[in-house]
């Protein structure tokens, strides 16, 4: 079985639209665009189209996925806000920004690995948006690649990391945000957790809920093994190359480095030039950036090189989000 006898890439036409809700109805899977990076998604209250995720990505079961809803009443059917988390989502829904909270008993556990709470976002991407809104459901959906490699940001790639594997792939265009959504911990909504940076940052989160948003899981919080929360594992996002990260590349070394070693700058680097340089953004920018990341690492990542040497992002804000996905592409090399 090839990907190309299995997958299909439809625009998102009306009557394609119609048609992928009605398979998302029937327990399928379809690949949908998202203004992050592509996701798999599944009826997030039918637990048997739920495995499904599990299986076409090769993802452990103790990795919760998150919700997308599309209107209040689907957050209260899923999960129990409190007022922190009401705060955040006026402010910064439909957008990149994922909330865990207690789960309602709607939520089948295999979304939450066991857990008794639940990853929710309303998402901003218009074609997914009106597919919610058609399939009348909350949908459960990680990014649409094989678990651990780099995330998806446009249908091809996609098609390239599950084609043989899913059927129905819906082409928004590449991710605008090219990064997974921030996600933030309020089950204890006096503490807030910053659990992953995104384009929501930890600077915007504090405004809103005028408290300071702590990194990392509260003690006791996760059991049985199971992550709170999605793409917290030291390696993630990862090329299949060995890679390195580093605070800052000198030219002089990238020049003189292996020719079967590729160099990733964060800025275009004045006056080098080869078949092993690549930058993130010419002009340094954090959103363009942030929208390149796999793209980038995609590319290099097939270009056959020994070593891929990465350099960190310079600024505040987005640098943040953009660190932690070099960081775990790196697996702390």
């Amino acid at each position: 079985m090839t990907a190309k006898s299995t997958v299909r890439i439809y625009r998102g036409t009306p009557r394609n639209l119609a048609r992928l809700a009605r398979a998302l109805q029937r327990g399928e899977l379809v690949a949908v665009p998202t203004e992050t990076v592509y996701g798999l998604a599944a009826n997030a209250l039918d637990a048997r189209a739920c495995r499904k995720i599990f299986r076409a990505k090769g993802r452990p079961a103790n990795d919760p996925l998150i919700v997308h809803i599309h209107s209040w009443d689907q957050l209260d059917l899923v999960a129990e806000p409190n007022e922190a988390a009401r705060k955040l989502a006026h402010a910064f829904w439909p957008g990149p920004l994922t909330i865990v909270l207690p789960k309602r008993a709607a939520v089948p556990a295999v979304v939450s690995a066991g857990l008794p709470s639940v990853a929710v976002r309303m998402p901003r991407h218009p074609l997914l948006r009106r597919l919610l809104k058609l399939t009348a459901l909350p949908l459960a959906a990680p990014s649409a690649n094989p678990f651990g490699y780099v995330s998806p940001t446009s249908a091809a790639h996609v098609r390239a990391g599950l084609g043989g594997k899913i059927a129905h792939i819906l082409d928004g265009g590449p991710s605008r945000i090219g990064l997974e959504s921030t996600i933030v911990d309020l089950l204890n909504p006096c503490a807030p957790r910053l659990l992953r940076p995104g384009a929501i940052t930890r600077a915007d989160l504090e405004r809103v809920l005028e408290v300071r948003v702590r990194a990392g899981v509260a003690r006791g919080r996760a059991v049985s093994g199971a992550q709170i929360a999605p793409g917290m594992l030291s390696r993630h996002y990862s090329p299949r190359t060995p890679t390195v990260l580093h605070a800052k590349i000198s030219r002089v070394a990238a020049k003189r480095g292996a020719a079967n070693e590729a160099w990733v700058f964060f800025a275009r680097p004045s006056g080098l030039l080869g078949k092993n340089i690549f930058w993130l953004d010419g002009r340094g920018r954090l959103t363009g950036a942030a929208r390149r990341l796999f793209h980038v690492l995609r590319g290099v990542d097939a270009g056959g090189f020994a070593r891929i040497h990465l350099e960190r992002a310079r600024g505040g804000g987005l640098a943040e989000a953009i660190n932690d996905r070099l960081a775990r592409a790196a697996g702390g090399s």
